[in-house]
């Protein structure tokens, strides 16, 4: 076990940056402790953490990978020093987005977090760090791949329970095994997502193919992005041949995923994307961004600007379980018959004849309660209610 002090984690370093207080005296403290001990993994580890958060991502990633040459369990102890569970998360090397959110998820709980990092060789310590519980915590990428499927034994063979415990359940949630795992589930829509390498977009852009030769049923406009993107990284709406042409000339990657547009616009034209998290079969919302555009992020939706749109998902996280979660119900159930995990979260909207429209499904999408107070002050209760829903899965479960 290290004899440096503990990892500070996630969720305490991003509230640093979201609360606006300075993070150049906890920056200074680590780099110093790293000065002093070049062997000191935590502090490594919790600089790496600082670098992601600050989207220095090439930077993070380097000092994560020094980090996890010293060691690959870190610990984040329970805040009061007793912990009333103690958890084994299995992670993968990667930034924010590689691994279930769990720091976040376990605020205002009294829990160890074990976070033992495993790569394609799936080697695991021997023996394994005492726990009452384990979570499979490795998000579905392309680089998370290997890792998931050089886990299937030890996972299967794991000696306490564990939430989530099934990488190829995990691994099926590409953009193309979402669609296929939700094709004639009830009051669903996964539009169509099939992956093209460069010479099948060319195709297109010089009119030797038509969208429906690639999709049956197909028409232009398409959306393409490339393969292992997040975030509306080089997500472009394609409204002809011509714009599949300009595309490939900005977008040097080999794969793409391609879709059909769906037009998901309310009456009024405006744009509607949530996030839900689904924790035992039950879904629980997380953020409800409005916007004039087709492609919505939270952080581009105006909604720390525009006290309407913010008013509107007070309204609605207020009336989610008797609205929204009831008209859907049977759409939440086949999602959560269909994917066979704990917990997993949804981006998704809906159709203009009322069907959940699914863009994306993930066990790493983030959540947290960090939006300033005074401008979102029905954040904290709704995400209260989401992560006592998931701390109480962890005590029924363990």
């Amino acid at each position: 076990m290290s004899q440096h002090p503990a990892c500070i984690g996630l969720a305490a370093l991003a509230r640093l940056a979201f609360e606006g207080k300075d993070p150049q005296p906890v920056w200074n403290g680590l780099v110093e402790r790293v000065s002093n001990d070049p062997a000191d993994a935590n502090a490594l580890m919790d600089l790496a953490t600082m670098l992601l958060l600050n989207s220095q991502i090439d930077n993070g990633l380097g000092i994560q990978a020094q980090a996890l040459e010293l060691q690959r369990v870190f610990r984040r102890p329970a805040r009061g020093g007793h912990p009333s569970l103690r958890l084994l998360a299995l992670m993968a090397a990667g930034d924010m987005m590689a691994n279930t959110p769990l720091d976040f998820l376990l605020e205002g709980c009294e829990a160890e977090l074990i976070n033992v990092y495993v790569d394609a060789s799936g080697a695991l310590p021997d023996p394994l760090p005492e726990h009452d519980l384990a979570f499979l915590a490795i998000g579905e990428s392309e680089a998370n791949l290997p890792v998931l499927r050089a886990l299937e034994g030890a996972v299967a063979a794991w000696p306490r329970p564990m939430l989530n415990a099934d990488p190829a359940r995990i691994a099926d949630l590409t953009r193309d095994g979402v669609c296929a795992l939700l094709e004639g589930a009830p009051r669903i829509l996964a539009p169509a997502a099939v992956r093209l390498d460069r010479a099948a977009l060319a195709r297109l852009a010089t009119g030797d193919a038509q969208p429906a030769d690639l999709i049956p049923g197909t028409v232009f406009p398409l959306i393409a992005r490339p393969i292992g993107s997040h975030a509306g990284a080089a997500l472009l709406k394609l409204d002809d041949a011509a714009a599949v042409g300009a595309y490939l000339e900005e977008h040097p990657e080999e794969t793409f995923y391609v879709s059909p547009f769906i037009d998901y616009s309310g009456p009024d034209g405006l744009y509607r994307k949530h996030r839900i998290v689904v924790i035992e079969g039950r879904p629980f919302v997380c953020h409800m961004a409005v916007s004039p555009r087709w492609m919505v992020h939270y952080l581009n939706a105006d909604m720390l600007e525009n006290p309407v749109n913010r008013a509107e998902e007070a309204r609605f996280m207020a009336e989610f379980d008797e609205d929204f979660a009831l008209r859907h119900r049977a759409a939440f159930e086949a999602l959560h018959q269909r994917l066979g995990l704990d917990y997993f979260g949804i981006d998704s909207g809906e159709t203009k004849d009322g069907k959940l429209l699914v863009f994306e499904v993930d066990v790493a999408m983030i959540v947290h309660d960090m939006d300033p107070p005074d401008l979102f002050p029905y954040k904290k209760p709704q995400m209260r209610k989401v992560f006592d829903a998931f701390q109480a899965m962890l005590t029924r479960r363990r």
